[in-house]
């Protein structure tokens, strides 16, 4: 066991203490991990190299993938290390590092899917005005802000958790340093700070929530007033995936931050922390390539060219045997 209060650190439980378990948890998100990294550098290179895809829908899409990527790496590779080691523990500074890191970058990522919402409703719902309102300097203006909206959430949290006095042993039944997990360890839950800051985060994500919503009634209310069938389905083709994108994470974020904390630690919460940090990296770059037409042609083109190449040099091989 490690000496928690000579170290000042924290020491996290994660899914199992048998040898085995840890190794096939580590494994497994070893393979998520790679999985993730894959699919969300796809879709940054191919949006980058495709000059095709240089929209604001596309432009979007690549910060996403990019969150997504910052995103999982501020857990997984923390809890691969810890489970191959079968050590868990992580240092104050790291675990400060990575509340910074998972809040800011959370936040970003809810901040991004209410922008690449509004983006969908005016490319809908005023085609006219979508060239104005979605210009360059806007989207990369709305870029900027959800990145430092995200910052100062991760900045806020990190600042005041760790300013709150911890009771009892500093043990962190989760994977990485959760927030709801971390609350447990409180000596009280009625600091004005603590309140402040919920009230702050409850407040933030119901208005981001709100917006998403009554932006998909106004795009659904237009789409089914086309008259053309292929129209609707191509509307539906690119909006679906981002709805479910958003009810999946939100969903699953809600459930674990929102409730109140209890002293009691069940399987529901590991289950649920994996459903808003580890799925939604891995599955956003699938959903949104292979529901996109745009998306798949531009990666058959860019895979293509990467192995013409490599055939014309097995042929010239081939000839001169």
């Amino acid at each position: 066991m490690v000496n928690l209060t000579a170290m000042n650190g924290f020491l996290l439980m994660g899914f199992s203490d048998e040898r085995k378990l840890q190794i096939l948890h580590a494994l497994l998100f070893l393979v998520t991990y790679l999985l993730a990294l894959t699919g969300n550098l796809l879709i940054i290179t191919v949006i980058t190299l495709d000059h095709r895809l240089h929209s604001p829908m596309y432009y979007f899409l690549k910060h996403l993938s990019l969150l997504d990527l910052c995103f999982i790496s501020v857990t997984v590779p923390q809890s691969i290390a810890n489970s191959l080691m079968g050590n868990g523990y992580i240092s104050l500074v790291q675990c400060i590092l990575q509340v910074f890191f998972f809040i800011a970058l959370a936040s970003s990522e809810v901040a991004i899917l209410t922008v690449m919402s509004y983006d969908r409703y005016a490319a809908i719902c005023q085609p006219l005005h979508y060239e104005t309102t979605m210009d360059p300097s806007a989207c990369r203006h709305a870029v900027i802000a959800v990145w430092i909206a995200g910052g100062l959430s991760g900045l806020m949290h990190a600042a005041i958790n760790f300013s709150i006095p911890l009771c009892g042993k500093r043990v962190i039944h989760q994977f990485f340093c959760d927030v709801p997990q971390m609350l447990k360890l409180a000596c009280s839950y009625e600091s004005i700070n603590e309140i402040a800051l919920a009230a702050f985060t409850t407040s933030t994500a119901f208005i981001c929530l709100i917006s998403i919503v009554l932006s998909y009634i106004r795009i659904f209310s237009t789409v089914l007033r086309i008259p053309s069938a292929e129209g609707r389905t191509k509307v539906f083709s690119t909006c679906l995936p981002h709805l479910f994108v958003v009810t999946f994470f939100l969903s699953a974020a809600g459930f674990e931050f929102l409730r109140l904390p209890s002293d009691s630690s069940s399987t529901m919460d590991l289950v649920f922390s994996i459903f808003y940090t580890v799925i939604p990296p891995t599955l956003n770059p699938v959903i949104y390539s292979l529901r996109n037409d745009a998306m798949k042609a531009a990666l058959r083109k860019m895979l293509l060219k990467e192995e013409l190449p490599q055939r014309k040099m097995c042929l010239k091989a081939m000839f001169k045997l």
